[in-house]
């Protein structure tokens, strides 16, 4: 995004960490966020950010995503039943994909919000040639939010060094059974310059393209 913090970037007026957040503040069960930002951003955050509500809470963020969320899951209440994470970066998560993911931890499952491929995937060798077409059908997108019962995602983090692509890997790995939920393709996540402007366009008309509309 050319050096921009993106979270910070307004859609519609909005920013896109607001945006992000609001579905979770307005679940009652929600009882503590907890944001990784940079340390600046730490030590000044802005005004509505600093005062959108009680359960937030800022922490200095890390080298990488999983130092990220070990540190932001060291600043939660230890009572937790459910951790979800999820990226600052996806504005319009739903609460209904929220409810699903929450209540599938509950249960002991993870669960991943994602949507199927569909694309054709290729794998390739180290020369760049394709040696795989997987399988498409049994292919999906992983998005956030990622759920999970509390004590298993603490589990995955408690070895330093420990990492994953996402907090899925991490919680597959200790033999913990995981799912996807369908969040479909709106639950995309911010990157480019061009996606503030798509994600504008759904807010100006919420019928256009797939999935659901955003909140």
């Amino acid at each position: 995004m050319g050096g921009v913090r993106k979270p910070f970037l307004e859609i519609a007026g909005v920013p896109i960490l607001e945006r992000a957040l609001r579905p979770f503040l307005a679940d009652p069960r929600v009882v503590a966020v907890v944001v990784a930002l940079g340390s600046d951003d730490v030590a000044a955050p802005p005004p509505w950010l600093a005062g959108l509500d009680a359960r937030v809470r800022l922490v200095e963020g890390g080298t990488s995503r999983t130092d990220s969320v070990r540190r932001a899951l060291a600043a939660l209440p230890a009572d937790l039943d459910v951790i979800a994470v999820h990226d600052a970066a996806r504005p319009f998560v739903s609460a209904g994909v929220i409810d699903q993911c929450v209540a599938l931890a509950a249960g002991g499952t993870g669960a991943v919000a994602g949507c199927p491929a569909v694309d054709t995937i290729k794998r390739l060798g180290p020369d760049g040639r394709v040696v795989e077409t997987p399988d498409r059908a049994t292919l999906w997108h992983a998005q956030t939010p990622q759920a999970f019962p509390a004590a298993a995602l603490r589990r995955a983090y408690a070895d330093p060094g420990a990492s994953g692509t996402d907090d899925a890997a991490m919680v597959e790995a200790l033999g913990v059974p995981v799912v996807m939920v369908d969040a479909g393709a709106r639950n995309f996540k911010v990157t480019h310059p061009d996606d503030v402007a798509v994600a504008e366009a759904w807010l100006v008309d919420p019928d256009r393209g797939s999935g659901a509309a955003p909140p």
